[in-house]
C-alpha cells in the first residue's frame, strides 16, 4: 500500500527545508486540521528534522492542543 502524502504538510515541509521558518510557523498556526499537523510531524520524522528546531516543535504541539480541544459555543 502506497503512502499518500498530505498536500498541506508537503508545502509546509518545503518551507522548512527552504529555510523560511517564519512562513512555516504561520502556516502551522492556521493548520486546517489535526490530521494535517500529524502528517507534517510524520514527514518531519521521515526527513529527520524533528527536534532540530524547538520553535517548530512547540508550535506543532500548540496547534495540536488547540485543534483537539473541545469547542465552547452557545447553541442558537
Amino acid at each position: 500500500m502506497a503512502v499518500r502524502t498530505n498536500e498541506w504538510a508537503a508545502k509546509v515541509l518545503m518551507l522548512l527545508k527552504g529555510g523560511n521558518t517564519d512562513a512555516a510557523l504561520a502556516q502551522i498556526k492556521v493548520a486546517p486540521s489535526v490530521k494535517d499537523i500529524l502528517a507534517l510531524q510524520a514527514a518531519l520524522a521521515q526527513v529527520r528534522l524533528p527536534g532540530r528546531r524547538r520553535d517548530v516543535d512547540d508550535t506543532i504541539q500548540q496547534s495540536i492542543d488547540a485543534l483537539s480541544a473541545p469547542r465552547l459555543h452557545r447553541s442558537p
